[in-house]
């Protein structure tokens, strides 16, 4: 008799059980909804992080178990941000423009308060016209289907083109680079529609929302805990059952697989096209909890970083990459937010904040020739010389 799903991955239900504590324990401990020991602020990151585990899991199931290095996920995780982001400012503008409005003596015409809208979104770039990009700006459900649509969309054409010329390997991770840094390029300008260099920004200001942002700030968290969960859910059937064994094979000696007979372009546009679409819903509840997007948040360096957090977590295990992500994330937050104290040596003083990115690269390169199995890997060491010990 075959057994269930859970009953063969019996640490996908461990990690979502340790999920739902945490959740839950950060909202009794919150200022929303708990006795007010964690701040606001902290929530907020405490979401955020949990935002970029999830888009490091889509990064681990293409990498760590698809064998491709994609050094471009996170713009998918940016596109993700801006299509709720134009939701979000369209709409909060759109209501105070109303309330200025509504103030003279006779109503305005709905092209006075599309103009006026305009100019408010638009007036930092020199511009009050709507682009044709921001044609659905108004409504939010179109706009949660291009969260996922557009990334995919991206995903696909760029996949197609890549695996059908079958590139791989280095080229192929500098050819995600070069499509994330145009990608990037093309926002900076303020002809994209998107308003350049200044971005999206008011983003934790929910339209027709009154509740205090401790509040708001629990919702995100438990959004961004539910994705986490239905995200690491769903990796972990992918490469628990025949499809993995294959994506597994691509990556280990994709020539035997494609003289087995299997369409290994196919399944790699697969894998590429799903985890570009859970970056872009990751990157969908992050930027909310964040406030703010621009272009610099789709340059390269934020791709290399994610890789850079798999690697440190232990690509090729799911969990790995949540520890990896969530541990680097903290860490970071924790040097370069001033809560680390800096370090006198007497002819110069260490100060974290410009410090930091050192102290991460070193930490990779360590991880890379001592420990490549990563932080998982230790953990499972330990784990294994234990059952050796308890059996001797």
């Amino acid at each position: 008799m075959e057994r269930s799903f859970i009953a063969r991955n019996p640490s996908v239900l461990v990690f979502l059980a340790l999920l739902a504590a945490f959740t839950l324990g950060v909202t009794a401990l919150s200022e929303g909804f708990g006795i007010g020991v964690v701040s606001t602020s902290f929530v907020k990151t405490l979401g955020k992080t949990l935002c970029l585990c999830l888009v490091a899991v889509a990064m681990d199931l293409i990498w760590g178990y698809a064998g491709i290095l994609s050094l471009g996920h996170f713009a998918f995780f940016g596109l993700g941000g801006y299509m709720i982001g134009m939701w979000l400012m369209y709409e909060r503008t759109r209501q105070i423009v109303m309330g200025s409005l509504s103030e003279g003596v006779l109503p305005p015409t709905p092209e006075e308060i599309q103009a006026a809208i305009g100019n408010q979104i638009f007036g930092v770039v020199g511009s009050s016209d709507f682009p044709v990009i921001w044609a659905f700006a108004d409504s939010l459900f179109v706009q949660l289907v291009l969260v996922v649509a557009v990334p995919g969309i991206l995903a696909l054409v760029f996949g197609w083109l890549a695996f059908r010329s079958r590139v791989t390997g280095v080229y192929l991770s500098i050819l995600t680079q070069a499509m994330t840094l145009g990608l990037a390029l093309y926002l900076f300008q303020n002809a994209s529609g998107l308003r350049g260099n200044n971005g999206l920004s008011g983003l934790q200001n929910l339209p027709g929302v009154q509740a205090p942002q401790a509040v708001v700030s629990i919702w995100f968290l438990w959004a961004s805990a539910l994705a986490l969960g239905l995200g690491y859910l769903l990796v972990a059937w992918i490469v628990s059952g025949k499809f993995g064994s294959v994506i597994r094979g691509i990556r280990d000696n994709e020539a035997r697989v494609r003289f087995l007979g299997y369409g290994v372009e196919r399944y790699k546009l697969l894998i590429f096209t799903v985890t570009a679409c859970i970056a872009g819903i990751a990157g969908a509840l992050y930027y909310p909890q964040a406030g703010i997007i621009n272009p610099a948040e789709v340059a390269p360096i934020a791709s290399i970083y994610l890789a850079v957090w798999v690697a440190i977590g232990g690509r090729g295990k799911i969990y790995g990459a949540v520890i990896g992500t969530a541990f680097v994330s903290l860490v970071s937050s924790w040097f370069t937010g001033g809560q680390a104290p800096d370090v006198s040596l007497g002819f110069y003083t260490i100060k974290w904040v410009d410090w930091w990115l050192i102290v991460l690269g070193f930490s990779f390169v360590l991880v890379t020739l001592f420990a490549p199995g990563g932080i998982s890997g230790l953990v499972e060491l330990m784990q294994r010389r234990r059952r050796k010990g308890d059996a001797g």
